[in-house]
């Protein structure tokens, strides 16, 4: 049996924004009923989570951002936005998901397989270099891939969160280390990702968003990530796969439009468990996700695809038929008109 890397959870119990805040401590305890579900006994490996350093977190965050909201969080919190909380305790916890990323990653290289999951919140991918934004404080996803690139690696961050990743995105927008590919309905919240975001000069082609309409089914999800983003993963040659695992694209999330089944997110994770380059080199971090039921389901179908449980029934139906495809279709033409305007303002040639 595949090994699974546990590195969490963080959030059981602090950073609580109360009942009436979806982004609650009540998800990870669905999240973790959905790990328990699958009775691993010994092929869980479980890591012992620790605290991000202040390096760890500048290599993606401005110094100033980070001690402001830590001043905040031990002047007592509070709304940082419409969206967004912290508590007194919400600086160690979001320092602790952070952490846990890097030692998830950590640890699957040590073990040379296996497959990790960082069960954490606060989630992170919509936190800025210099913003607290949509529920996030730190970018959990980006410290844990700048934790690898400082080593000279490669990743790719596949975002199959409903809401674009506005945060992932702009922390990598000119490296040319990580390829940033991201799923998302659109319209939504924060309404960026529009398939004419392609990276920056020197990171030409290195983001591909995959807007997707309200009632996009998985079968269209899954083509985006198979078909549309694949040459470029391919062509990456990551050493790493990172996914932002958020499952709020669910048909019964009370925050977005799209119809996907828990049965979508075990086909969409067997997708991206192929672009990975050897075993031990793919790892999850929770994001959204909003109904407890279905998050449960969700993340126990991801993860009995992931370890190749094989039992029946695990995965669920799929779904198809929604709308979305030809929006792939003349997004793909958006994307290359936006990489010939990159190519023209640089006067070269890009791949």
């Amino acid at each position: 049996m595949t090994p699974l890397v546990l590195a969490g959870p963080v959030g059981l119990v602090e950073h609580d924004g109360g009942t009436g805040h979806p982004e609650q401590p009540a998800r990870l305890r669905a999240v973790m009923e959905g790990v328990r579900a699958l009775d691993l006994a010994d092929a869980l490996v479980e890591v012992q989570v620790r605290v991000a350093t202040s390096e760890e977190l500048q290599r993606v965050h401005a110094s100033e951002y980070l001690l402001e909201i830590e001043a905040f969080c031990a002047g007592g919190g509070g709304d940082l936005d419409p969206d967004t909380y912290a508590r007194p305790d919400s600086w160690d916890a979001a320092r602790r998901a952070a952490g846990a990323g890097i030692e998830a990653l950590a640890e699957l290289e040590r073990m040379g397989e296996g497959v990790a999951f960082v069960p954490v919140r606060p989630p992170g991918h919509h936190a800025t270099g210099a913003r607290a934004m949509g529920f996030c404080l730190v970018n959990n996803i980006a410290v844990a891939a700048a934790s690898r690139t400082a080593l000279g690696e490669r990743v790719v961050v596949v975002d199959w969160d409903v809401h674009h990743g506005n945060g992932t995105q702009a922390i990598f927008w000119d490296d040319p280390d990580v390829l940033y590919v991201s799923t998302h309905q659109h319209p939504l919240y924060p309404g960026t990702g529009s398939a004419a975001e392609v990276g920056g000069r020197s990171a030409p082609g290195l983001t591909v968003n995959l807007p997707l309409p309200p009632g996009a089914t998985g079968d269209v999800v899954r083509a985006a990530l198979d078909e549309e983003a694949r040459g470029a993963i391919e062509s990456f040659a990551p050493d790493w796969v990172l996914v932002s695992a958020g499952f709020d694209a669910h048909r019964s999330d009370p925050l977005s439009n799209l119809q996907l089944s828990e049965g979508d997110f075990a086909e969409l994770a067997s997708i991206v468990r192929s672009f990975t380059p050897r075993p031990g080199r793919l790892a999850l971090f929770l994001e959204g996700g909003y109904d407890l039921v279905a998050l449960q389901s969700s993340v126990e179908s991801t993860l009995a695809a992931l370890l190749e449980l094989g039992r029946p029934g695990t995965g669920g139906l799929t779904t198809s038929g929604g709308p979305g495809r030809r929006e792939l279709q003349a997004d793909r033409a958006e994307r290359r008109r936006a990489l010939d305007d990159l190519d023209d303002l640089d006067g070269g040639s890009v791949p």
